[in-house]
């Protein structure tokens, strides 16, 4: 990375070429160490991954006969930041070369960022053109052209460097498009293009790496022969092949070259005059590439192992357990039944998009209560001990923009059993994959037997997949989702099967992903929502599909469509009880409460302390509630931090509803029968996983899903 030193990364660690496999099929283990030996492999069934000593402690388990053996540990290093290169075959066969393009710094580092490099096969450098913060300076050897500007954040500039390759000389233009800036220099510049070489964009290339990366976009990079109007000899058109890693020369050279690591493209460039929102309807409006020296998309390490997933094992959450010299990381997986097979009556779908949304999510909260605690109960160290993985849709870039790519070609560091987000609320602190281990062993101390499948698989397969099974359950946090998994969703339960949804802000953002890019997900937070970051004017549509992105409420399908209710209210990390309604008491709703013997109900649990917190769902028929939805509990007691949703708001006093906004922060647990025969039931919170383990899964949550499952899973004695 750019004027930094290397990224800190864990001693022992790795990541799997797919997060899921059924029997017969192969895993590709990838790990590295900075540690010299043998690493030892063996697989794990995991089921708690919970390891408060309060509670009852992780639950991991060797699986027989899975013993991967040792195989000797190799250092590979995780390359970020993107640039791109093509090839120059007879681009430097003339006397004059006009090389021109636009340029938008973001962040301009002291140490500069490359904008353009030609690159002898060897490696050795001819030339390049870089970035400073006082200039724009080409260099040839010893030859050094420097126009004196200060490149400012978002504007763009035309640059041109006209080469007498023949006299050895050059002359270097840059001029703002604002009109506030320009300046010129000139004078020697002497290479001499070699058969290989590259050329770059957004970096020099270093060996296997790159290096001196540009934060900032690059647009209409252009070789013509005599003069600024002369014959193009090459045309670099980002415009083109927008949802894809290469990049098209429409000269006739068709010098055609491809991208590293994942810029961003469907973005404004210096043509875009807000006329058109939508890039594929103008797409040379959008002709720019988005550079960060951060970006990463696939490590591309070696197989360190392949794990043959055996015939006959059963179907659940799994991981490679990697130790060597006290170090050990353990890599979840999970294993799908066979192809066309249902094993149990009860599938549990996890929600692996979220994963990799939030996968290695740096929150800056490493303060020394969690330092503290990560030591006492041996648990791994994340993304802020180790950022060299690059990080998640919930951050920035170095230059402000934020991070709309996600993969999980690389080590998740968030996605391990026991991983703590937060230190300074009652309970574990548990969000997404350790937070949902509540529910899987849930399902084991409950003798109910599952079949688990993941999201991308869910959106690879549709329908057909979760088709037959009783019941279908989320875990705590199904937040993003494919038009294909909507759909298999929806049509679920219209055609008569039964789904609990027991997370909270489910059902949220549209993504998109794509055959040819896989692993990646990509996420545009365009108009309104809780968000991390917001996306730039015009910029709303994925690259990857050309879809607009956004909430899924933007485009049309609200969450109520999906699991009856949907995200409402938000605050810290802690937990409030449910208080049950009149309609609780309805005859034909007894059976769910069958046994409980609370009111309020779930005020415990090792998530925030109470089942209903963090993120908050409520029915709204306006949305898509289905008709007859009944709730049957509401929370109450939330703190200050609390607050409706904006994409309630109106104004500082208006909702959408006609409620106060803080009598939309609530969270609901509702149940719906659908007229082709299929049911719903919702918990509304995305800490109400967390309280399932309380007093040792004897408490009113747990006895109340426990009812609602038997039932929907056809498993009543």
């Amino acid at each position: 990375m750019t004027d930094q030193t290397a990224p800190a990364v864990p001693p022992l660690t790795g990541y799997l070429d797919r997060l899921s496999a059924r029997p017969g099929e192969r895993i590709a283990v990838k790990t590295s160490s900075r540690v010299p030996g043998e690493i030892a492999a063996r697989v794990v069934r995991i089921w708690n991954a919970d390891a408060n000593p309060e509670g009852m402690g992780m639950h991991i388990e060797d699986v027989a006969g899975l013993d991967l053996g040792t195989f000797a540990a190799q250092e590979q290093p995780a390359r970020l930041g993107s640039w791109g290169w093509v090839p120059t075959a007879g681009l430097f066969d003339t006397a004059r070369l006009v090389v021109s393009l636009r340029v938008q710094p973001w962040l301009v580092r002291e140490s500069g960022g490359t904008i353009l490099a030609l690159t002898g096969p060897d490696g050795a450098s001819l030339w390049t053109l870089t970035a400073y913060p006082d200039r724009i300076e080409a260099v040839a050897g010893e030859a050094v052209i420097a126009a004196a500007i200060t490149p400012k954040r978002k504007v763009w500039y035309d640059l041109t460097l006209a080469l007498d390759l023949r006299g050895g000389t050059a002359e270097l233009s840059v001029a703002s498009l604002d009109g506030y800036q320009e300046a010129a220099s000139g004078g020697a510049f002497s290479f001499a293009p070699v058969d290989g070489a590259r050329l770059s964009f957004a970096a020099r290339p270093e060996g296997s790496d790159a290096t001196a990366h540009f934060n900032g976009r690059l647009e209409d990079i252009t070789f013509r022969e005599q003069g600024p109007e002369g014959p193009v000899r090459a045309f670099w058109d980002f415009s083109i092949a927008m949802n894809s890693a290469g990049v098209v020369d429409t000269g006739p050279l068709a010098l055609h070259g491809q991208l590293v690591n994942l810029p961003t493209r469907a973005v404004r460039g210096s043509h875009w005059d807000g006329t058109e929102m939508v890039y594929t309807h103008a797409p040379r409006q959008y002709a720019a590439i988005h550079f960060h020296e951060d970006d990463i998309y696939d490590c591309g390490w070696d197989t360190s192992l392949e794990l043959a997933i055996p015939e006959g094992l059963a179907s659940g959450v799994y991981g490679v357990r990697l130790t060597q010299d006290g170090h050990e990381d353990i890599i979840p997986f999970f294993v799908l039944p066979p192809k066309g097979a249902r094993n149990a009556k009860v599938c549990y779908l996890a929600s692996t998009f979220t994963y990799i949304a939030y996968c290695n999510h740096a929150r800056g909260n490493l303060d020394d209560a969690m330092e503290a605690r990560i030591t006492d109960w041996g648990t791994p160290r994340g993304p802020d001990n180790f950022p060299g993985f690059g990080a998640s849709t919930y951050n920035y870039h170095p230059d402000g923009a934020g991070h709309c790519f996600s993969s999980r070609l690389r080590p998740m560091l968030t996605m391990r059993p026991g991983f703590q987000t937060f230190a300074i609320h009652e309970g574990s602190g548990l969000r997404h994959f350790p937070a949902d281990g509540h529910l899987v062993e849930w399902f084991r101390r409950m003798e109910i037997d599952i079949d688990v499948i993941t999201d991308e698989d869910l959106h690879r397969e549709g329908l057909e997949l979760i088709a037959g099974y009783d019941a279908l359950v989320t875990g705590s946090h199904p937040e993003y989702h494919t038009p294909e998994t909507l759909n298999a969703l929806r049509d679920y339960t219209r055609q008569g099967g039964n789904f609990c949804y027991l997370g909270g802000n489910g059902f949220y953002w549209k993504i998109a992903v794509s055959d040819a890019l896989p692993g990646v997900i990509e996420v545009r937070r365009a108009e309104g929502g809780i968000r991390a970051w917001a996306t730039e004017a015009g910029e709303g549509y994925h690259m990857l599909d050309g879809q607009y992105g956004g909430l899924w409420r933007r485009n049309g399908r609200a969450p109520q469509e999906i699991g009856a209710v949907g995200f409402s209210g938000q605050g810290f990390f802690e937990g409030s009880p449910y208080a049950l309604t009149p309609e609780a008491a309805d005859a034909d709703v007894a059976w769910i409460f069958e046994g409980v013997d609370e009111d309020p109900l779930g005020d415990y649990g090792f998530s925030g302390g109470g089942a209903a917190g963090f993120e908050l769902d409520r029915v709204d028929f306006a949305l898509g509630t289905p008709e007859g939805t009944k709730v049957l509990a509401r929370s109450f007691g939330h703190g200050p931090s609390f607050m409706c949703v904006p994409e309630e708001v109106l104004s500082h006093f208006a909702t959408l509803t006609g409620e106060p906004p803080k009598d939309l922060v609530r969270a609901e647990i509702a149940y719906a029968r659908l007229p082709g025969g299929g049911q719903i039931f919702t918990t509304g919170s995305i800490t109400f996983c967390g309280s399932l383990p309380w007093n040792d899964f004897d408490n009113g949550c747990s006895r109340m899903l426990e009812n609602v499952v038997r039932r929907f899973g056809g498993l009543e004695a």
